[in-house]
């Protein structure tokens, strides 16, 4: 038994290294503090208020954040820039400190526990407060720095983007632009800063501002098809053609006004792809006629390797839009990305 006259002391934090053997005998022992010569050992409870979060904690929480998430160590991995299994052991590191399991996790499968969820619900704000509030200093740099990771449509990168990246690049030298270009449906929760796409249904919890004005809709053609199989007279008529489709729940859906008349026309086809590039060459090869933004096949029509056709039915589509969580303001640099976009108005006004 230690002597009566030695002191106690509350180690504060949730392991040390100086510690040594002991540290593991706490985590096998809760409710008591560790002994080391010269200092009583008391019974206390294993976490109390007064306890305070190293620098350790705090990243392996946001490791958390992430996980629980994205419901994948992988993915919260990429979003992180480290491996899965360091993001593996910092989570162990953090549920043997905290003394509670925070996920369910098999090699299928990875779902928060009651206490996860919980402790995802609490600190989600404030690391998010801590985020804007690193994001804000920006302001008082002689040049806005970090690093922005975007998801952008083809389309959106294509007509959008490529104008104005090179004006930007030479403006912000020291901002980083991380850019996806895919044509999948908007997750709110890929870990992307924002999303470009057409305007349309708004995710929940997202917002959306407007980048361009709404685009007109055509249907074009090769010359190569229109001598194989002739030209549509009346949108009616696309049942007896072949049609090119971009993969999406609507992507059948040809819409066409004219005086006053509105038809939906269900486009037949055999070829469904993921993106207008591959349709656009797919086009130019005689396969099929495509129905797309008319900035993207503009080109095609005045050199003479396209034309279009029912020129006078009319349609259109949203004009592309930033989607961003709403929960918090955009990072600085998309906010001069969005400035400069409305600046320049590559799509017209």
């Amino acid at each position: 038994m230690l002597p009566r006259k030695q002191t106690t002391e509350t180690f504060r934090g949730y392991g040390s290294s100086r510690i040594g053997d002991a540290a593991a005998w706490q985590s096998r022992t809760p409710g008591y503090a560790i002994a080391r010569p010269g200092i009583a050992m008391r019974a206390r409870p294993a976490q109390t208020a007064d306890m305070h979060l190293s620098r350790a904690d705090l990243a392996d929480l946001y490791y958390f954040l992430a996980i629980a998430r994205h419901r994948n160590f992988r993915l919260a991995g990429l979003e992180l820039g480290v491996t899965a299994s360091a993001l593996s052991h910092g989570l162990k590191g953090l549920e043997s400190r905290l003394g509670v399991r925070l996920f369910d996790r098999d090699r299928r499968s990875v779902a928060l526990t009651a206490a996860g969820e919980e402790l995802q619900k609490d600190i989600t704000s404030p690391f998010e407060d801590i985020g804007e509030a690193v994001a804000r200093l920006n302001r008082f740099r002689d040049a806005p720095t970090g690093r922005i990771r975007l998801s952008a449509s083809s389309d959106a990168a294509l007509l959008l983007l490529t104008p104005v990246l090179p004006i930007f690049i030479e403006r912000h030298p020291r901002l980083m632009l991380d850019l996806s270009v895919d044509d999948h449906p908007i997750d709110p929760d890929d870990g992307f800063d924002a999303s470009i796409r057409l305007g349309g249904t708004v995710p929940p919890d997202m917002v959306a501002e407007r980048l361009s004005r709404d685009l007109p809709l055509r249907v074009a053609g090769a010359p190569a098809y229109f001598e194989r199989f002739g030209e549509p007279g009346h949108p009616s008529d696309l049942q007896h053609h072949r049609c090119l489709l971009l993969r999406g729940p609507d992507a059948a859906r040809w819409e066409f006004h004219r005086d006053g008349e509105r038809m939906t026309i269900m486009a037949p086809g055999s070829l469904t792809l993921d993106d207008t590039r591959s349709m656009t060459s797919l086009m130019l090869a005689g396969s099929g006629l495509m129905y797309a933004p008319e900035p993207l096949v503009r080109h095609l029509v005045d050199e003479g390797r396209a034309r279009y056709v029912l020129e006078d039915w009319s349609s259109s589509a949203r004009g592309f839009h930033m989607l961003h969580p709403g929960r918090r303001p955009l990072p600085i640099g998309l906010t001069l990305l969005v400035d400069l976009i409305r600046e320049t108005c590559p799509l017209g006004t």
